[in-house]
């Protein structure tokens, strides 16, 4: 549980990175493009898209975002450390319905509450390794069986 904080930090810079999105893509418009779509075109919308700065802050969270998940993943089990990141869907959601008016109905309220009874149980779970990688494991077992046949 000590990499508990860098696991939320994932799940809230995730979060925050699709609400950025968002309101990205809320405050651009339609994607239209005037005549013909050529290769032009499209390059042309994707720049206007990727650097609207909404979108670009988004994206930037995204790449710290996914910077500290490979953190945790070189700290912990990924079958631990991976479903958190469905709490992500419980903030979005929530704060779509504040930010964006989104309908939070009886469906995804009952979601919400199976994703997050879904965390606690993982989170009890825990990890039976003292956290020692599979290839660390695998050298201190080489060296142990080496060891033996030089024993007398």
């Amino acid at each position: 549980m000590t990499y508990l904080p860098f696991i939320l930090f994932t799940v809230f810079t995730n979060a925050a990175a699709q609400l950025l999105l968002k309101q990205g893509m809320l405050t651009l418009g339609p994607l239209a493009t005037d005549g013909p779509t050529t290769v032009l075109s499209v390059v042309t919308m994707l720049f206007k898209i990727v650097f609207h700065p909404w979108v670009f802050i988004g994206l930037c969270t995204f790449v710290i975002s996914m910077a500290s998940h490979l953190y945790v993943l070189s700290k912990v089990e990924l079958s631990f450390a991976y479903p958190f990141l469905s709490l992500a869907y419980v903030f979005v959601a929530v704060a779509a319905w504040m930010l964006f008016s989104e309908d939070l109905n009886a469906w995804r309220i009952a979601g919400i509450g199976l994703i997050c009874i879904g965390t606690v149980f993982i989170a009890q779970g825990g990890s039976t390794s003292n956290e020692t990688t599979t290839i660390e494991q695998a050298a201190l077992a080489s060296s142990s069986n080496s060891n033996e046949g030089t024993i007398q």
